[in-house]
């Protein structure tokens, strides 16, 4: 039995990538691809489950990922959206808390800075954003407004002069515990329209309170954010952030980077999965042996496979630059519900096993929740979508 599990561990399709999607990628993004999945295996999946266990956010790791030069891959370095979903997938895959930390800094904070500061202002933030000697946070969702956010927004901004005051608060704030700003999304007293703000987390009035008792990426510091009269030079409010409409700019591409997402965790899923199946020992044999467990294994892999083909060609849109704000609603609608089959998929698997984090899956699991969850709940991008195909909409 042993030298079936060595000949089932060395199979070609031990990786997951059964269609070979890889493959799609240039040459240089493929050796690039390699060399973060290389520091993935070194640095980030041997703590994963400790930090997860602890829920604590390893700081020692942001220098090492600043050197790894991870931040805007598309925007500034010029690789394909291809390529920075799957980049953004094979993080996830070692650890979905330190992906959604750099889903934070990348894409939801870095992104507001790219999409809505002027050129002046990018000149004198980005540098070190890019290089991470300064961690972001974005500040939308609410204590009372999630979903309903755009229409439902209570923190307030009050020019002032030469400043601008913002009150109210800010609920579920990734990496707002450490950062050393967070772009603030908030209502404009004069014209009800909201507006985007770089804050230094360091102002007086400003104070961020760690969400504690999660079940979800327990790595990932959550907080909630208070703003009492946090007075911020107009330099800081983003040029180009006046309306919702602007902040969706950002929101539609950090959609994608969570479907992405969701293939990465069920990659992991597999993986997880697929070796216990081959080394776990049932009745005499491995449990690969099991015509059932092949079945649960198969539809993990069918799940992925048909989340990546989705990703490579909403990635192949993004690149052409005509994918539409529907097409991301579906992705992670669909990414995602198949997402949290395939992790049930895998937790059952392991049987009691499943359920303790030594083996791995049962982080998995737990971290699948909060990406369902996430960037637009199933249902409202799943509304999104129904509005768009028959001209009716059903959010409200």
């Amino acid at each position: 039995m042993s030298n079936a599990a060595f000949d089932a561990a060395n199979l070609p399709y031990a990786d997951g990538d059964f269609y070979a999607f890889e493959q799609m990628l240039t040459e240089k993004e493929q050796d690039r691809l390699a060399e973060v999945r290389e520091f993935l295996a070194r640095e980030v999946k041997p703590i994963a489950v400790d930090c997860w266990n602890r829920g604590e956010f390893p700081m020692d790791l942001i220098p090492k990922l600043g050197e790894l030069d991870l931040v805007s891959p598309v925007r500034r370095q010029g690789y394909s959206n291809l390529f920075a979903g799957m980049l953004h997938a094979e993080v996830t895959r070692a650890d979905a808390s330190i992906a959604t930390f750099m889903g934070v800094h990348d894409g939801l904070f870095t992104g507001s800075i790219e999409a809505l500061a002027s050129q002046e202002q990018k000149d004198a933030w980005l540098p070190d954003i890019y290089s991470l000697k300064k961690i972001g946070a974005f500040g939308l969702t609410e204590p009372l407004g999630g979903s309903d956010v755009a229409g439902g927004t209570r923190t307030t901004a009050r020019r002032d002069g030469d400043n601008w005051i913002l009150n109210g608060a800010k609920r579920w704030i990734g990496n707002a515990t450490f950062s050393d700003w967070v772009v603030i999304y908030a209502k404009d007293l004069a014209d009800n329209q909201v507006k985007a703000f770089l804050v230094d987390t360091s102002l007086p009035g400003y104070s961020a309170t760690k969400i504690e008792n999660k079940i979800s990426l327990r790595t990932v510091q959550n907080a909630d954010i208070i703003l009492d009269n946090v007075v911020v030079p107009d330099f800081f409010k983003l040029a180009n952030g006046n309306s919702f409409r602007d902040t969706n700019k950002v929101l539609k591409v950090t959609r994608l980077a969570v479907a992405w997402q969701a293939v990465g965790l069920q990659m992991a899923a597999f993986d997880v999965a697929r070796s216990y199946a081959v080394e776990r020992q049932q009745f005499g044999r491995p449990l690969a042996a099991f015509q059932l467990v092949q079945n649960q294994l198969v539809q993990i892999l069918g799940n992925t496979v048909a989340s990546m083909g989705m990703m490579v060609r909403l990635a192949q849109l993004e690149d052409a630059g005509v994918a539409k704000d529907e097409q991301s609603a579906l992705a992670k609608a669909f990414t995602t519900a198949r997402m949290r089959e395939s992790v049930a998929l895998g937790r059952s698997i392991l049987g009691g096993n499943g359920i303790v984090t030594d083996y791995g899956m049962a982080k998995i699991f737990s971290d699948a929740e909060a990406i369902y969850s996430y960037e637009g709940t199933h249902e409202i991008n799943t509304l999104v979508t129904g509005r768009a195909i028959t001209g009716v909409s059903a959010i409200v």
